[in-house]
């Protein structure tokens, strides 16, 4: 279980915000950009050590990557283009965040025990790739076993529900993060749990396909 495997009951809320959306005839792809927009600002003011209005951004952009999906839907615009386009822009805005803690040159670890300040970024690093690697799988997972059945425009895969830490969770932490003033945990944390969970879906893969 993941908050991913929430998501439809998550959708439903965005609706009246999808709906004013259509009404100002902004298209899906178009919502995708501004995600994308409000999660680079998150990434600058993060550098820029304003995490509180770095979350807040990082809210709005999350907000917008929900809302994308329901304006294709109602509106009866969905496309293989925009699944694939929406799916890269969540990509750029992951990395993006996590980079602007980097560049905010906050300690991680290194005022907890005696390593260079550069084991920070190194920590950072490792957030970076289990927060990709976590869901690059997915996608691996539909070329190599051939996954393409679709349900309310995306497509249905075995790892849906499987990896108790996947991309809402790390969304979460950091704005949880942001907001308390504990990004540094917030960033140990994503190091740690996306590499774990990337690690869960890959023994689920191979007791299911080996």
């Amino acid at each position: 279980m993941n908050i991913t495997s929430l998501r439809p009951k998550f959708i439903k809320y965005t609706e009246p915000i999808a709906s004013f959306f259509i009404r100002l005839g902004v298209t899906p792809n178009q919502v995708s950009v501004l995600s994308v927009l409000f999660g680079f600002s998150c990434a600058l003011a993060f550098a820029g050590r304003h995490f509180l209005a770095g979350s807040l951004l990082l809210f709005v952009s999350a907000i917008l990557d929900l809302v994308d999906g329901n304006v294709a839907r109602k509106n009866h615009t969905e496309s293989r283009f925009g699944a694939v386009f929406d799916w890269i822009a969540d990509k750029y805005v992951d990395a993006a965040v996590i980079l602007g803690v980097g560049f905010s040159g906050i300690p991680i670890v290194s005022h907890l025990i005696d390593v260079p300040p550069v084991a920070d970024f190194g920590v950072v690093g490792l957030a970076l790739a289990g927060s990709l690697i976590n869901t690059f799988i997915k996608p691996v997972t539909y070329a190599e076993i051939g996954f393409s059945e679709r349900i309310a425009g995306k497509i249905e895969d075995p790892l849906e529900g499987v990896g108790f830490f996947g991309r809402p969770e790390t969304i979460l932490v950091l704005v949880l993060g942001g907001v308390t003033g504990y990004i540094w945990i917030a960033i140990l944390l994503i190091a740690v749990c996306t590499n774990l969970s990337a690690v869960q879906r890959v023994f689920y893969l191979y007791r299911q396909y080996s």
